[in-house]
């Protein structure tokens, strides 16, 4: 089943959730490497040119992320009140760091004028730039709020084995496999 249920996520959703998580700690391990990079180091230009295409093609997915998840159903919610609430608050704060994280990047990388080039594909354009200490204000926001953004990703992954093994709900199982939706 490709759309959302009541009753589960489809594989859109599914999909877009596991290429998401990847992307995010890739990136970041990515991002921390290419710190510790030297000038003559056959990486150092290369590195960030892949982590800026996955960027922003992660940045184009997440804006079809967010407009999916606007269009679809919700799955019913697991536990209690309060861990119901929790976790919608843990969701939207995921979302809103993981733009944060992405338009921060994008000022960092546009600071001198000059577009990003995605794969060679295409060119994003560089709107915002010239700003003051643009480069180094967007790069101690991208910085932290990646951090966060991974450490509340790991949060999110152990509530997750909570709710599996602790409360044995089916919440991992169904961003799994799209089977339960299809068998409620």
């Amino acid at each position: 089943m490709w759309g959302n249920t009541r009753s589960g996520w489809g594989w859109v959703s599914i999909v877009i959730h596991w290429a998401s998580a990847l992307a995010v700690f890739g990136l970041f391990a990515l991002g921390w490497w290419m710190t510790g990079l030297g000038y003559y180091d056959h990486w150092y230009h290369l590195a960030p040119w892949w982590h800026k295409s996955i960027g922003i093609v992660v940045l184009l997915v997440s804006v079809f992320r967010v407009v999916w998840r606007l269009a679809q159903p919700t799955p019913v919610a697991h536990g209690k009140p309060l861990e119901q609430r929790a976790a919608h608050v843990g969701h939207g704060l995921i979302y809103a760091l993981m733009f944060v994280v992405m338009i921060s990047g994008y000022l960092i990388s546009t600071a001198e004028g000059e577009g990003i080039s995605v794969f060679g594909w295409f060119t994003v354009p560089a709107l915002v730039s010239g700003l003051p200490d643009q480069a180094v204000l967007a790069g101690d926001v991208h910085w932290y709020a990646a951090w966060a953004l991974v450490i509340l990703a790991v949060g999110h992954g152990l509530a997750a084995f909570k709710h599996h093994w602790v409360d044995r709900q089916d919440t991992l199982t169904r961003m799994l496999t799209s089977r339960a939706a299809r068998h409620r």
